[in-house]
């Protein structure tokens, strides 16, 4: 477009405009369009950040952690804790290990067996929790020398459960994108129809002005920047209804885990103000290509 082109259609042309149905089906499937698929691009954005804080929340709490436990007779338990410790604070790359009380066993089966389990007169095993430090250890190593000197010991490095688990959050967030980029696919989509709708009704009005010296870019221009327009106020309603959606939802918190926390933190709550814009653009492509293409064939 040239400058002339952009700073018409900016400013705007009464005469143009009339080309252009102020109302009607056009003008409110434009709005609804552009509004609705605002609305469905917050909560997709919103997924796909909480989902990202989800994978590096499980990958930097599970990667240095790891969990040794002790299947020993109760006589023989304390002593192979004491020696499991003992060969744990000895291995390199390991920055603590400690033996879960039986009070904090008991909460951990709390949920499944009530709280009121006792866990003193159960055959539940010795659990003892393991940190490496930045460097990490060798846990091949590790378990062979567990295997020799403490028989009932079995170190369990979550390395079978975190990479799923990582994955399955990345994958959410990759799907999030994806369906942010359907959303724009098809508010396209609806609003070339409506745009192919609006040409087709005002085809003797075009007629008549081609009669009288006006070009087919100037046509366009008017359809162009009303349905930009449109799309621009349609996606701001839509994106300020989204936000206030996002933001009624749960805070984050550790009952609810990945059920909470799904809205924006931070400085993250300016990107849905990208999402106007970002429709009006989706809408002034898809009208001018629309406008072209259509003119073309009542040529």
């Amino acid at each position: 477009m040239s400058a002339g082109t952009i700073r018409g259609f900016l400013l705007g042309d009464a005469q143009a405009a009339r080309v252009v149905p102020p109302s009607g089906f056009t003008a409110n499937l434009t709005l609804f369009a552009s509004g609705a698929m605002a609305f469905l691009a917050v909560f997709a954005l919103a997924l796909s950040l909480a989902s990202g804080r989800l994978a590096d929340r499980w990958a930097s709490e599970l990667a240095r952690s790891a969990t040794l436990r002790i299947n020993a007779p109760l006589d023989q338990r304390t002593a192979q804790t004491n020696a499991a410790l003992t060969i744990l604070r000895q291995t390199p790359g390991i920055a603590s290990a400690r033996a879960l009380s039986a009070e904090e066993q008991a909460a951990l089966l709390a949920p499944w067996f009530g709280a009121d389990l006792p866990v003193d007169t159960l055959p539940v095993p010795q659990l003892i929790e393991v940190v490496e430090d930045e460097i990490g250890y060798d846990p091949a190593g590790l378990r062979l020398r567990l295997s020799a000197e403490v028989p009932g010991a079995i170190l369990d490095d979550h390395s079978r459960w975190r990479k799923p688990l990582v994955d399955a959050a990345t994958s959410l967030r990759r799907l999030a994108l994806v369906s942010v980029l359907l959303i724009a696919g098809a508010m396209a989509a609806m609003i070339t129809l409506a745009a192919n709708a609006a040409l087709a009704a005002n085809r003797q009005v075009i007629e008549v002005l081609r009669l009288v010296g006006a070009r087919d870019r100037y046509i366009a221009q008017a359809f162009v920047r009303r349905f930009t327009l449109r799309a621009l106020i349609g996606a701001g309603v839509g994106m300020v209804a989204g936000v206030l959606g996002v933001a009624l939802l749960p805070a984050a918190s550790d009952e609810g885990g990945f059920l909470t926390g799904l809205g924006f933190q931070g400085t993250t709550w300016l990107l849905p103000l990208v999402i106007p814009p970002l429709g009006a653009l989706v809408a002034f492509l898809a009208t001018w290509y629309a406008a072209r293409r259509r003119l073309g064939e009542l040529s």
